[in-house]
């Protein structure tokens, strides 16, 4: 069984995916196109990370059998090519879902504390800076509404309650079990100091945060992203970032990746941005690979597969 993982991985990496019992993978860097043009007609089981899953790709692939994704969202596969050609697709939820509520947690933090300016000025050798330290804040005491209810936002509320925070969230409809009070999302913007995104990017929810729904937060509150990228009107973004309306964003994705880095966001001081890297930890990648050698497994022998999506 051949599995390409499409995705550059560094020594540690590349050490747990030669552990992996059963399996022969070959690593292929997401930029090196034409290794991957050369190992797809032989690719039974294909990982799929970040960069998308074209038409084209799958095409070039005669001999695959499964489209394993490691991660959750699926908006980066060509789902009708996998359809036409009768290839499942599967994902893995809730396997990254502590490394992701982790850098929401960082990223919040790092917003409010301003972490990345003081360390910016240590660099240059500023120690005291009036204007940097003048209103700094903390998490605690504070309003964070969670839009969406699933696995990270079940990790994150109770460490977000344990500070201090007082929780909101909305879901298509209200979680029995959910920590904090529902609300419907025009009220949960208006309401909160700290917005966290953790919802898929769909057809329904490309754009969902665009200049209205950014009108409507409060005044001095803070966006955070480590969701999709297109969930977000970026432009919309950077303009009530720098008229002040919010006071920060923490991102981790982007509406391209990798972005334009002349992209307006990268100009603003109160923006804390990271390289879509929520997931990546080492404990993402073994309970990962656990369940997607599994499915690889399973869709060789012809038996039903795990978290299967198409």
């Amino acid at each position: 069984m051949n599995i390409v993982f499409h995705f550059a991985a560094g020594p540690d990496l590349a050490t747990r995916l030669a552990s992996v019992p059963g399996v022969n993978i070959a690593v292929c860097a997401e930029a090196d196109g034409a290794r991957l043009m050369q190992l797809l007609p032989d690719c039974d089981v294909f990982w799929h990370v970040l960069k998308p899953c074209t038409a084209a790709m799958i095409a070039a692939a005669p001999r695959l059998r499964l489209i394993q994704k490691i991660g959750v969202g699926v908006n980066t596969i060509d789902l009708d090519a996998a359809k036409a050609r009768g290839i499942p697709v599967c994902n893995l939820p809730g396997t990254n879902a502590r490394a992701v509520a982790e850098l929401a947690l960082s990223l919040m933090l790092a917003v409010v504390r301003r972490i990345p300016r003081f360390d910016a000025g240590m660099r240059h050798g500023v120690w005291s800076d009036p204007a940097l330290q003048d209103g700094i804040g903390e998490l605690g005491g504070r309003t964070v509404g969670l839009v969406g209810y699933g696995a990270i936002p079940r990790l994150l509320a109770p460490v977000l309650e344990a500070l201090g925070g007082r929780i909101l969230y909305t879901a298509r409809n209200p979680v029995a079990d959910a920590r904090g009070e529902y609300r419907p999302l025009d009220a949960l913007l208006a309401e909160a100091d700290i917005v966290s995104l953790h919802i898929p990017q769909t057809a329904e929810t490309t754009g969902l945060i665009n200049a209205a729904a950014l009108a409507r937060m409060k005044p001095g509150a803070i966006l955070i992203n480590t969701a999709r990228g297109g969930l977000v009107d970026q432009l919309a973004l950077a303009e009530a970032l720098r008229s002040g309306h919010l006071a920060g964003a923490g991102l981790d994705v982007f509406a391209a990746e990798p972005p334009d880095f002349a992209d307006p966001l990268f100009t603003l001081p109160n923006v804390v941005a990271t390289p879509h890297i929520a997931w990546l930890t080492t404990g993402t990648f073994d309970r990962s690979f656990a369940i997607a050698a599994d499915n690889a497994r399973r869709v060789m022998a012809g038996e039903g597969l795990l978290h299967r999506v198409v």
